[in-house]
């Protein structure tokens, strides 16, 4: 008989311990030990025996030498934004883990990418939906594939058995946190569930050379659900990020062993499915009739992809005794240290003056070269002028008034230029490296906030 025992984890980063603690030491947040019934035992282990698959690779120790260096194949889907955030396509044998809000869109988004895979054999494992569900949702999509097969099952053992008869070339589960394990005796969703689970489908992927994606919860704080080993299990972290009352989504590459960290991937949600945006820049900015007050144009990159997106400002006479600083899409403290050198530097009183700023489309943005469109969209408001409506900004702006050089303004500039813009405003620290790029746009390089105020009013 194998030893039943207890043990208690820390629901917010998987640490094990063997009595409750009221704080724990990995990760010291208060109150998050549950107690989870462990079973331990040789005749309980997990036999799985992937030698009859195919493409397992024989398990023997080698020199590094012996290693070939060719570049690894990778299944390029129909998703032009997949792609780019795995870096290029699925590697074979990768375990992928995409995390992101209820309702956001992972399951379509797989789903679509799963059916439109036509010379692949897919497995769709679902524990959350029925078969007819997951059906309904492919009607709508408008994808069929003869390829593509469903199993609604959360018993891993069973899984396995469906997958060795099946022998797919790429499997979607969805979601790792409700499948069960027979080898832990604990709910599906707790910690020992979830880092079982993943282990059995990394050890899958591994030795069959299947890639594998894991659609996966994330809590309250927006962190992924489960204990923190699982997104150090995984080869690659996705998040999928958005405001639901928009349109727009982003696939963020948290974690990636085959490529960047720094790609992102644009969607827009609509009726017929997740629709991959290949120049976002057109959409963030909003085509309008007549010139308006508060409004600039910054040239951002998120990511390694240049953006153009739109900021707004609108400055008003404060009615209460306390001026209102409301910000959507940008960091609160940096407008107010925006606002403070405004105040100091140029000399104007916003002090008495209620602010708001908002980024359009619903994107939120870290970049700090969005100063300088943030500043001028300020001033703007505040003089009641519109700006010209064929220039664009790019430039952090320092406590002393002074703009400072942002990266790879190259890009900023041609993306500038493909979108029909006339003028870019840059930081002269940046001209270094402008000696030799020849573009159709008129560059205007100026080294303090008063020189931009004196060039546009």
């Amino acid at each position: 008989m194998s030893k039943t025992r207890s043990a208690f984890f820390c629901q917010n980063c998987g640490y094990e311990s063997a009595k409750w603690l009221g704080k724990c030491p990995s990760c010291e947040q208060w109150n998050t030990f549950v107690e989870e019934v462990i079973v331990k035992g040789n005749d309980k282990l997990p036999k799985d025996d992937w030698k009859e698959y195919g493409n397992s690779p024989g398990l023997k120790t080698i020199s590094l030498n012996e290693v070939s260096s060719a570049e690894t194949k990778r299944i390029v889907t129909k998703d032009p934004e997949l792609n780019r955030a795995l870096g290029g396509g699925i590697v074979p044998g990768s375990i992928v883990l995409v995390a992101g809000e209820p309702g956001i869109g992972k399951s379509t988004l797989f789903l679509q990418n799963g059916l439109q895979l036509t010379g692949i054999t897919t497995l769709y494992i679902s524990g959350e939906e029925s078969e007819q569900q997951i059906k309904m949702r492919a009607d709508r999509i408008g994808a069929s594939n003869e390829n593509f097969y469903l199993l609604t099952e959360t018993n891993t053992q069973t899984i396995f058995k469906e997958i060795k008869k099946l022998k797919p070339e790429l499997v979607i589960v969805d979601s790792i946190q409700t499948l069960q394990s027979p080898f832990v005796e604990s709910s599906p969703g707790s910690i020992s569930q979830i880092r079982e689970s993943a282990a059995e489908l990394q050890r899958f992927a591994k030795e069959t050379n299947t890639p594998v994606f894991l659609i996966g919860h994330i809590t309250k704080d927006g962190n992924i659900a489960g204990p923190k080993i699982l997104e150090h299990m995984v080869d690659t972290v996705l998040q999928f990020e958005g405001d639901r009352h928009y349109a727009y989504r982003i696939l963020r590459t948290l974690k990636n062993r085959f490529g960047s960290t720094s790609e992102l991937g644009i969607y827009e949600m609509t009726g017929e499915g997740m629709r991959p945006v290949t120049n976002p820049s057109e959409i963030l900015i909003t085509q309008k009739e007549d010139q308006l007050s508060g409004i600039a144009i910054a040239a951002t990159i998120e990511g390694i992809r240049p953006l153009l997106i739109e900021t707004q400002a609108l400055v008003t006479q404060s009615v209460y005794g306390t001026p209102q600083r409301t910000v959507s899409g940008f960091d609160l403290r940096r407008l107010q240290l925006l606002l403070a050198v405004l105040e100091k530097r140029g000399g104007f009183h916003f002090g008495v003056k209620d602010v708001f700023i908002n980024i359009a489309g619903g994107i939120k943005t870290e970049d700090p070269s969005i100063d300088l469109a943030i500043v001028c969209a300020l001033l703007s408001s505040y003089e009641d002028i519109p700006l010209p409506q064929h220039i664009c900004f790019a430039g952090e702006v320092g406590l002393s008034g002074e703009i400072r050089a942002v990266n790879r303004i190259e890009q900023r500039i041609a993306e500038a230029d493909k979108l029909g813009f006339e003028k870019i405003i840059v930081s002269r620290y940046n001209t270094k490296s402008l000696a030799k790029q020849k573009t159709g746009i008129e560059v205007i390089a100026l080294g303090k906030v008063e020189e931009v105020y004196k060039y546009l009013f």
